[in-house]
C-alpha cells in the first residue's frame, strides 16, 4: 500500500472510531481537535497529512519545529506540544497558535515577552501533573489557581485551557480518573476567574483518546495511529 493511502486508511479510521464515542455520550465530532503529533514524522508524512485535510499539528522540540514549520500550506496551526525550554521561548512563540506546556511562572514572563515584541496575544495551556509522576512536568493541581492568577498580569498571553497526559498504563480506570480530574480543576477555574474562558482540555493520545473524549477532551495529541 502507497504511503499515501496508508495514511489516509489510517485517518478515516481515527475519524471513525472518534465519531463512535462522541455519538456514545453525545458530543459533536466538531468538537475535538485532532492535533497530529509530528515528533517522528518526515517531511514528506507532514505534507501528505496536511494534503489530507488534517490542519493542526504538535511538535515536541523547537528545533524540530522550525524545520517543520514551513512544510505545510497555509491554513495549518502548530501546536507546541513538548516540554518548552526557557532559552526556546523566542524559537517557538513566532510559530504556534498555541503552547500545551506552560509549567513555571518564570516562562509565562518569558512567553508574554517574546509575544510582545511581535504584537500578539499568544495561547497558553497549563501543564497539569494529575498523576503525580515525578518522571513527567507540570504543575502540581493545588498551585493552579496561583498559576492562572499570575497569568492575568500579562497582557500578550491568554490562558485557554488545560493539559495533561496520563500514564502509559493499561489500567483504564486510573486513566480516565486523571483525566476527569482535569474536567473538574477546568470547571472549577472558570467559575473562579469569572474573566477568564478555559474552554480547552488537551488530553488523550494514541492510547486512551477514547477515554479521554468521553471525559470532555477538546484536542487529542494523535501520533502513532497514524503513522503506523
Amino acid at each position: 500500500m502507497k504511503e499515501a493511502d496508508r495514511l489516509k486508511k489510517n485517518i478515516n479510521n481515527l475519524k471513525i472510531e472518534i465519531d463512535k464515542v462522541c455519538k456514545k455520550i453525545g458530543r459533536s465530532a466538531r468538537d475535538i481537535s485532532i492535533i497530529v503529533a509530528t515528533k517522528y514524522a518526515s517531511a514528506r508524512q507532514i505534507k501528505l497529512i496536511s494534503n489530507l485535510g488534517l490542519r493542526n499539528f504538535g511538535e515536541n522540540r523547537a528545533d524540530q519545529l522550525e524545520e517543520k514549520y514551513g512544510m505545510v500550506g497555509k491554513g495549518s496551526i502548530w501546536h507546541f506540544i513538548g516540554h518548552l525550554q526557557s532559552r526556546k521561548v523566542k524559537t517557538v512563540v513566532p510559530l504556534v497558535e498555541f503552547i500545551h506546556s506552560i509549567d513555571k511562572i518564570s516562562t509565562l514572563s518569558k512567553v508574554n515577552h517574546e509575544a510582545k515584541k511581535i504584537s500578539k496575544i499568544q495561547k497558553l495551556l497549563i501543564e497539569v501533573n494529575i498523576s503525580g509522576e515525578e518522571t513527567k512536568y507540570g504543575i502540581n493541581p493545588e498551585n493552579l489557581r496561583i498559576f492562572l492568577k499570575e497569568a492575568l498580569n500579562y497582557k500578550n498571553i491568554e490562558v485557554v485551557g488545560l493539559m495533561t497526559i496520563a500514564p502509559l498504563t493499561d489500567d483504564f480506570k486510573l486513566i480516565r480518573g486523571i483525566f476527569r480530574r482535569l474536567r473538574i480543576l477546568r470547571d472549577e477555574s472558570n467559575k473562579d476567574f469569572n474573566n477568564m474562558n478555559l474552554a480547552e482540555l488537551s488530553m488523550g493520545m494514541s492510547n486512551d483518546y477514547p477515554v479521554a473524549i468521553e471525559e470532555g477532551a477538546t484536542m487529542i495529541r494523535i501520533g502513532s495511529i497514524i503513522f503506523k
